[in-house]
């Protein structure tokens, strides 16, 4: 645990998961591009893989690399709510592994609100896919502390944003 930006990135170009922290829950996060970070997150949370993640990025110009198009409507409600903890559902670019997806067309998208997850995010040259960083089926943990005592001796870093903000996962929108 702790808050080194440079360590979290060097891990996640190296296809490991990490712990990160957003305005809502921490998330166990992996390079969204990268189908042996994505499969770390489905076996170190125990998800079973019909359950899509939520990719997050850092704006909404990096969207439209792995976004086909944002419906006008969205383009709006974007504009008003991100950063923050709103999920939205668009069709993906090929670039997104089917595995993130559960197979999907579509993908789940955000862009969190909190100042260490964006600094991350821009540092990156990819987008991460995060769920929460909790067992499959546990409450989902609102402070560092609470993901390396659920998935610690799974994961070789926690990303330390203090507690969460909100404190339950992002609404999502269709």
């Amino acid at each position: 645990i702790d808050t080194d930006i440079q360590h979290a990135a060097d891990l996640l170009s190296q296809s490991q998961v990490i712990g990160i922290p957003t305005e809502t829950v921490y998330g166990l996060a992996g390079n969204a591009y990268d189908p042996t970070a994505i499969a770390k997150i489905f076996v170190v949370k125990g998800r079973p893989h019909f359950d899509p993640l939520i990719v997050h990025t850092s704006s909404m110009a990096r969207i439209g690399e792995f976004v086909e198009d944002m419906p006008a409507k969205a383009a709006l409600l974007s504009k008003e709510l991100w950063p923050g903890p709103l999920t939205m559902i668009f069709r993906k670019k090929p670039v997104i592994p089917d595995l993130v997806t559960a197979g999907l067309p579509t993908v789940a998208v955000r862009i969190p609100n909190h100042p260490l997850t964006l600094k991350l995010l821009k540092k990156l040259d990819f987008p991460l896919a995060a769920p929460s960083a909790n067992p499959f089926g546990y409450i989902s943990p609102t402070c560092a502390a609470h993901v390396d005592a659920q998935l610690g001796q799974k994961i070789g870093y926690v990303l330390d944003g203090g507690s969460c903000a909100v404190g339950i996962e992002s609404t999502i929108l269709s």
